[in-house]
């Protein structure tokens, strides 16, 4: 009876900020402005607007995800070879980003990449010609992998410190060298790690607004900006909605893919 009434305040939280938001979506996602059922909403994401809006988010979504992996696990690798645990004051600088408001991050790049921003006023002072920075894909990328960087570093450097040495010693006492032993050990058992990152780093990536309407100067929309909109701008809940079931898709198939690859949760303990 006691462990009933201590589990009932995270039901409450649950019901109140999972299930009835979920139901909502789904409840306008699925229904027109007079309530009546209908599919369209979900099915305007094949319009020729639509469409452009999520496979430009998924290009750019892949693309960020790709570089915060090339980045992220050697980086997790030199970690693990200093032996530096989790109290480390280097990993401490890697978490301090993300305990910073995510708006205030983003705003910094903007300052950076604007026209008269910091890095064209240096370019400036060299004598050598501005860069087009603001308002590009590229700048969009680059919000995306500062911001999501920390989410990919964490989880694989988590596993590869939960990798016992004397696994690693065996290997080349076997003959093995390095390569063998990244190949076929490390590689292997942080698998979890990097299953577990990449799922942080493209979800969000693929749902952002704020980084394509500060760094993109709401000249590129995403996914997100076109959600976004309906919501805000044309006040279409059931547009909105509906394309937002699109893409609780690609959350289903990250979440079945954390199921499969990281049973134990260990990428995402930390």
């Amino acid at each position: 009876m006691n462990k009933k009434l201590l589990s009932g305040p995270y039901i409450i939280w649950m019901t109140g900020f999972i299930i009835i938001p979920l139901a909502l979506i789904v409840f306008y996602g699925l229904t027109d402005r007079s309530g009546a059922f209908t599919l369209a909403n979900v099915v305007s994401i094949t319009t020729s607007e639509h469409a452009k809006a999520l496979w430009l988010s998924l290009g750019l979504s892949l693309i960020s995800t790709v570089l915060c992996l090339v980045l992220a696990y050697p980086l997790a690798m030199i970690l693990r070879s200093r032996g530096m645990g989790q109290g480390s004051f280097i990993v401490f600088i890697f978490i301090l980003p993300m305990w910073m408001n995510f708006l205030l991050r983003t705003l910094a790049w903007q300052t950076l990449l604007e026209k008269n921003g910091v890095i064209n006023g240096i370019l400036s002072t060299l004598h050598l010609p501005n860069q087009n920075l603001i308002n590009t894909s590229g700048a969009i990328i680059l919000g995306m992998v500062y911001n999501f960087l920390p989410f990919m570093v964490l989880p694989i450097y988590n596993v590869l410190m939960k990798i016992d040495d004397n696994v690693v010693s065996a290997a080349r006492d076997l003959g093995a060298n390095s390569l063998q032993v990244f190949v076929r050990i490390l590689l292997p058992l942080s698998i979890p790690g990097i299953v577990s990152g990449i799922t942080m780093v493209f979800v969000p990536s693929l749902t952002t607004f704020v980084i394509s309407n500060l760094l993109g100067g709401s000249k590129i929309l995403l996914i997100g900006n076109v959600i976004e909109q309906e919501f805000t701008k044309g006040s279409n809940w059931n547009l909105g909605s509906g394309l937002s079931l699109v893409l609780m898709v690609f959350i289903l198939i990250s979440m079945a893919l954390i199921a499969k690859y990281d049973k134990n949760g260990e990428g995402t303990a930390f």
